[in-house]
């Protein structure tokens, strides 16, 4: 699923969480001072357009201010910052008729389709915002809005959207292996005259969703891109003023920057990419690489980024410090201008304190989310926690501060591993556990389950219950299979529970990707541990990112050559400048590999 937000979370707005209702549809054609928008049909007299309504207004018009539509679910803050960075300033819709006085507005839908019918129906926002697109105006709606212009939608339903375009939202199907939520840095299939793709050439722009629209005769005039993934889909729409994508180019780094200022800019002079349109090299799915940064305090109490050898973090020395490889806003930046695909942030402080307290992470991800525009992900200290007052947290309310800080995932490590356990005990979900809290309000795919496995030789894969694996290495003792135990507090205690066990539960319980590290690899340049991979890989439908090991620039071609694996991870080789980031990339490119460039 996409998410059951609760919105009405963000500080920003005062859009409110209602029980959901749909409008009233019926087809036909439009007259004067009516709208029937391929279905909806606006009944509210009080709701009328200002005096100085120009029904094709466009950005060029000499302001410099954004509508924006933020109703409170997921991480906005990285489409405010590009706005921001383009040179705009935002306005915060309130009430129906700011949708109607909006020069241009942008609508960044995150979450459930219901939920969202149902604030934009119990807010009147939708007859707002069916008027405000059947009249041409300067409109651009970001995933979950470009979705809800549909006629409706099967998440949780079937749904009735706002029935602009004709067609039903639909989930994708995993049956023969898909990986879904669909997540990723993909190729689009751009049609002629596409407005504000017309900059991107054939670059790679990041999804992240489980639900998609498909093309059909009755809404091909619309469609200006397509995606293929198990199928083509509606990557992108467009009539006249009115945009929508699919796809978050606030997370696709300077081609969704371009997309964004072509919105913003519709006069521009064409950029290189769209005068050579075929410079790019995107085809299809990516394989991502990530960028880790371990952060925690120094014994200063600086917050600094630092790497463990095999989970230590310290220095070999007299000293005993803290291994200190930079500052995390700087790296991150860097990683960012150096390809990365993502940046993760794992606040290793985040089991000594309380994160709510941790000002100084938070203020990370608010000034990197400023300059980063690819995927951030944070982890460490998401869970239940009652402070010094006696108050108490959900893990829920800690990952929504992570959120609204400028993440757009959160990594849950030991938590997930107890939540596993009872899951595989008692075969009955609560919905109280952390992983399953923050995947129904804020979707699958913003959650990461983070497994830390070392592994255990066996003589004979029956002497315990665990899956295990012919090993490539033989074990000490001449063992020629093993299990992999996880690990939980840093490490530091097993329990019993193998990773692929934990891997299948995870996904059952509602994870959208799994990070898949390993104890033993952990700092030792020797490569990623195959074995491991490819059984996790091979055994879930979500994606999975191999981490601990990396070396060398054939470490990430082995990896995604020999196992199923979405994204490969590195830390160390790229805070020490072993390895660079675009060295991977080439080198991955020149295996026939394909990547973002």
């Amino acid at each position: 699923m996409e998410a059951i937000a609760a919105f009405g979370a963000s500080s920003t707005t005062k859009l409110g969480f209602a029980s959901s209702t749909s409008p009233s549809f019926s087809r036909g054609g439009n007259s004067s001072g009516q709208l029937y928008s391929h279905g909806f049909r606006t009944k509210n007299p009080k709701l009328k357009y200002p005096s100085n309504f120009t029904a094709h207004a466009l950005a060029s018009n000499g302001d410099s201010v954004v509508t924006l539509l933020d109703y409170g679910a997921g991480n906005v803050r990285s489409v405010r910052n590009a706005i921001r960075r383009l040179g705009y300033e935002i306005k915060d819709v309130q009430k129906p008729e700011d949708i109607l006085n909006a020069n241009r507005l942008i609508f960044p839908g995150v979450g459930a389709f219901a939920a969202a019918m149902s604030v934009l129906n119990n807010n009147g926002m939708a007859e707002a915002l069916c008027m405000y697109i059947k009249n041409d105006r300067p409109f651009l709606g970001i995933c979950l809005g470009l979705q809800l212009l549909f006629d409706s939608s099967e998440e949780n339903g079937p749904v009735k959207g706002l029935g602009l375009i004709p067609g039903v939202v639909g989930r994708f199907d995993s049956a023969n292996g898909l990986r879904v939520p669909h997540l990723g840095w993909d190729a689009l299939q751009v049609k002629e005259d596409a407005g504000i793709l017309d900059d991107i050439g054939r670059q790679h722009v990041y999804f992240v969703h489980s639900y998609r629209a498909m093309p059909t005769d009755d809404n091909k005039e619309w469609v200006s891109s397509t995606c293929n993934y198990g199928g083509e889909f509606i990557a992108s729409v467009r009539r006249g003023n009115v945009n929508a994508v699919q796809f978050h180019p606030e997370k696709s780094g300077d081609t969704g920057l371009s997309i964004l200022r072509r919105f913003l800019y519709p006069s521009s002079p064409l950029t290189k990419a769209a005068i050579m349109p075929n410079e790019g090299k995107a085809t299809k799915l990516a394989k991502r690489v990530i960028a880790c940064l371990d952060v925690r305090a120094n014994d200063k109490g600086d917050l600094v980024v630092t790497k463990g050898d095999q989970y230590d973090v310290r220095e070999q020395t007299e000293e005993n410090e803290v291994r200190n490889l930079g500052k995390p806003v700087k790296l991150a930046g860097q990683y960012y201008k150096d390809g990365a695909d993502e940046v993760s942030f794992l606040n290793i402080t985040g089991f000594r304190d309380f994160p709510l307290g941790d000002l100084p992470m938070l203020q990370v991800l608010r000034e990197t989310s400023e300059n980063v525009f690819v995927p951030l992900t944070v982890g460490g200290g998401i869970r239940d926690f009652t402070d010094s007052n006696g108050r108490q947290y959900s893990s829920l309310e800690v990952a929504s501060e992570y959120f609204r800080s400028g993440a757009d995932k959160v990594s849950i490590g030991s938590n997930a591993v107890y939540a596993a356990e009872d899951y595989l005990r008692t075969g009955v979900k609560t919905g109280k556990t952390s992983l399953e809290q923050i995947s129904y309000v804020y979707g699958s795919q913003a959650v990461v389950v983070s497994i830390d496995p070392r592994r255990v030789y066996v003589k004979d894969p029956n002497d315990v219950k665990f899956k295990c694996v012919r090993a490539s290495n033989p074990g000490p003792n001449g063992e020629e299979y093993a299990w992999y135990q996880c690990m939980v507090n840093g490490g530091r205690e097993g329990r019993p529970i193998g990773a692929y066990e934990l891997a299948k539960a995870v996904e059952d319980l509602g994870a959208g990707e799994i990070l898949l590290n390993c104890i033993d690899c952990d700092g030792q340049g020797k490569g990623f541990d195959i074995d491991l991979v490819k059984l996790i890989s091979d055994a879930v439908n979500i994606p999975v990112i191999a981490s601990s090991g990396a070396g060398a620039v054939e470490h990430f071609s082995e990896i995604f050559q020999m196992t199923n694996a979405s994204a490969a991870l590195a830390a160390g080789i790229f805070h020490r400048n072993e390895v660079p980031i675009q060295a991977v990339k080439e080198h991955l490119l020149k295996e026939g590999i394909e990547v973002r460039t």
